[in-house]
């Protein structure tokens, strides 16, 4: 049963201000009231019409009920601390020891979860769902008490031991992350781009103005005569995959006895204001392809795209088809989209007001800042990536420890206005790629179908840019032999699993069959224990060609040696 229901929200924003203060109560009416209209969290520049929002009258009966239960508990302080100590937020002793600091972390608890069961009790459309859930978790994780140095039992806890000495050094690094503009997740002056990160051998040979093309360092005597092409997505640095040499996916591939090449993006700066996603497909991804025959002297290569990068890849590989050419013996798609059905959190921000306030924001000129790229991510996971680092940094005056990863994660890079607006309203909006000839790219009608040619779709399961049916989805788009694995892990982590370090399951299915959903698709797959670099390189080997003796130098002919690897345009900053 399903109605417009004002008492209990109204029962609720009375009961919280009663117990808890005002601030719960304005919470909680906010939700009921919430103006999805243009000002909700991470929506900002939209202009959607108010839809209209009911409440379920069962879930709300049974969330008052459970309410009344726990906070009659909370106020007679005989709630359990169960849900309490498994949150990291309050797990120290400090907040036990503190009845206060105890109180308002059971009671933002409790908070915390009366909203979120609201905002599950919404009867509205899916996105309207979506975006409800979306507000309130980061409303949620905004209020928490460990984010106030007045209630967070541990910091303060910290200030007394230390004689203050916490607080002053959180006040520098305040000041420091203001001014680099961003806050801190790693002690970025331990890293630096081609000394300790990114040190895999190579040399530019190739550069124009969107991006050099780095050639490494054979590791084998003999590589396999297909060349093997890497495109990153040029809204990161490609050395995500070149990290340390015990992690580095260029260096694995180096290894198993392929000649490898590797885009570097050039970082946008006001002269990109008018390049476009045709720019990036004719001049960069087609390319690095031509680029990569030429100094080979192969008749074809392999190629692999990760996460925007293959989007860019089988748009680039689409294009070559429609020309009557096929450069590209087998591709490998890395946490990628080409069917944008689902996009999982993402798409609470995409509706058509949204995309059209892109479009006359930056679309005929301008940049997306890589800031705001970054951030946007970051409150992908708040608590994670935004107000652990906040408690950590500035309310206990901790240097976070170094981490390569969150090193690169904070290395953020630009993109060009009419890219990215071509992007979000072919694929996140309108998801043209998948309707033949809708899509128009180099003036070429966009046909997946004629990417005929043996494909890696790799995908991780608990990926939140990428969802692993977005991954699986291109099984379906596609029409050569297919290979898809899925990782453990997220978008990141997952990928980047190197075998030594024996972590992480894979599932594979091995009797040809892509069903239409991914659920289908795992029923039938079997686990296997540790990374699924071993069976991608197996599969590439495949389709590498015989071996051959390694080249002695680097480039070839007009492509000349133009600085070591990493490059310049690599440590060029946003």
């Amino acid at each position: 049963m399903t109605q417009q229901i004002p008492e209990f929200p109204e029962f609720l924003t009375q009961q919280f201000q009663q117990f808890f203060g005002e601030g719960w109560g304005k919470a909680f009416q906010t939700l009921h009231n919430m103006d999805l209209g243009g000002n909700g969290p991470g929506l900002a520049g939209t202009a959607m019409s108010t839809p209209q929002i009911g409440f379920s009258t069962e879930k709300l009966r049974e969330l008052q009920q459970q309410y009344l239960q726990d906070a009659g508990k909370l106020w007679s302080q005989s709630l359990h601390r169960s849900g309490q100590a498994a949150d990291k937020r309050f797990a120290s002793a400090a907040w036990d020891n503190n009845p206060l600091a105890a109180f308002s972390a059971a009671a933002y608890m409790l908070n915390a979860r009366t909203l979120m069961g609201m905002a599950d009790a919404v009867e509205a459309d899916p996105k309207t769902r979506a975006r409800i859930r979306f507000a309130v978790e980061q409303l949620t994780a905004a209020v928490a008490p460990s984010n106030f140095l007045a209630l967070n039992a541990e910091a303060q806890k910290k200030a007394i031991e230390t004689q203050g000495e916490s607080i002053a050094k959180g006040i520098t690094n305040l000041i420091h992350d203001m001014r680099q503009g961003h806050v801190s997740m790693t002690d970025e002056s331990v890293f630096e781009v081609g000394r300790n990160v990114a040190t895999t051998e190579g040399a530019v040979v190739f550069e124009n103005e969107f991006f050099q093309l780095i050639e490494y360092k054979p590791l084998t005597s003999k590589v396999y005569e297909k060349p093997f092409l890497l495109i990153p997505p040029n809204i990161n640095k490609f050395y995500i995959l070149d990290l340390q040499p015990e992690n580095s996916f260029i260096r694995y591939a180096v290894a198993q006895g392929h000649r490898t090449f590797v885009v570097s993006w050039r970082n946008p700066d006001a002269t990109f204001a008018l390049k476009t996603w045709d720019n990036y497909i004719e001049d960069a991804a087609i390319k690095a392809i031509t680029v990569t025959q030429e100094i080979t002297g192969a008749k074809s290569i392999n190629a692999l795209g990760f996460c925007v990068g293959g989007t860019m890849l089988g748009c680039a590989l689409a294009v070559l088809a429609a020309r009557g050419k096929k450069p590209v013996a087998s591709a490998t798609f890395l946490t990628s989209f080409l069917d944008f059905s689902d996009t999982g959190v993402l798409d609470v921000f995409i509706d058509e007001s949204f995309v059209q306030y892109r479009e006359k924001e930056i679309g005929q000129g301008g940049l997306m800042k890589g800031k705001d790229l970054s951030s946007t991510f970051s409150f992908l996971r708040p608590n994670d990536l935004v107000w652990n680092y906040v408690v950590g940094n500035y309310l206990k005056g901790e240097t976070p420890p170094a981490f390569d990863l969150l090193y690169w994660n904070s290395d953020s890079t630009n993109l060009p206005g009419p890219f990215y607006a071509w992007y979000l309203r072919n694929t996140y909006l309108e998801n043209n790629l998948v309707k033949p000839g809708t899509a128009t790219v180099c003036g070429i009608k966009v046909d997946l179908r004629t990417v005929d040619m043996p494909v890696y779709i790799y995908g991780s399961r608990e990926d939140h840019i990428v969802p692993i049916g977005g991954a699986y989805a291109s099984t379906q788009a596609l029409p050569g032999a297919r290979r898809f694995v899925m990782g453990a892990s997220g978008h990141i982590a997952g990928v980047i699993n190197p075998p030594a370090a024996k972590k992480r399951s894979h599932w594979t299915r091995d009797d040809g069959k892509f069903p239409r959903s991914h659920a289908e698709w795992l029923a039938g797959a079997t686990e296997h224990s540790g990374s699924w670099w071993p069976d991608w390189s197996q599969w590439l080997k495949a389709h590498a060609g015989k071996q051959i003796p390694a080249p002695k130098t680097y480039g070839k002919g007009k492509y000349k040696v133009i600085e070591a690897a990493p490059g310049r345009y690599v440590k060029a900053k946003a």
